[in-house]
């Protein structure tokens, strides 16, 4: 399945492509745990709501974003309302934008006028793209010992 080998692409780099995916868990269950985030049901203490999208382009996976409805206090610190990831192989395309344009809208829908995003402060990728759709540069902030530093962007 197309979702889970991008899960497992970025799972190499260390990162997630899908939250909670469990690869023996059906589709149809995992589509249903992902609508019941969105709808704030059954969240573990540490989540918030939100909303989970793929991104598609000619019928293959190129990335995704998830769409926090609120922030709790490490989303604050270092998470924001949009996280958003690209396949390896379709990444400097465009679609980074792309993907963080489109979930700008939602957010905006779901009533998120002020929106928070991170990036590492050596990925010049990410900063380029949350630049180009409006992003300033709030800090710089540290978050940890062998964990690096983060650049705070706010969109109005």
């Amino acid at each position: 399945m197309a979702f889970l080998a991008a899960h497992r692409e970025l799972a190499a780099e260390g990162h997630l492509f899908g939250f909670d995916v469990e690869p023996r868990v059906p589709w149809d269950t995992y589509l249903k745990t992902v609508d019941d985030q969105r709808q704030g049901i059954g969240l573990r203490e540490s989540r918030v709501p939100a909303t989970f999208l793929v991104a598609d382009v000619g019928g293959e996976i190129v990335g995704r974003s998830s769409i926090r409805h609120e922030l709790n206090h490490v989303l604050e610190r270092e998470g924001g309302h949009i996280g958003y990831a690209v396949r390896p192989g379709y990444r400097r395309r465009g679609y980074a934008t792309e993907i963080l344009r489109q979930s700008l809208i939602v957010a905006r829908a779901i009533g998120i006028d002020r929106v928070l995003l991170f990036c590492d402060v050596d990925n010049v990728g990410s900063r380029a793209v949350i630049e180009a759709c409006g992003g300033r540069l709030d800090a710089i902030t540290d978050i940890g010992p062998h964990r690096p530093a983060k650049r705070r962007y706010w969109i109005d």
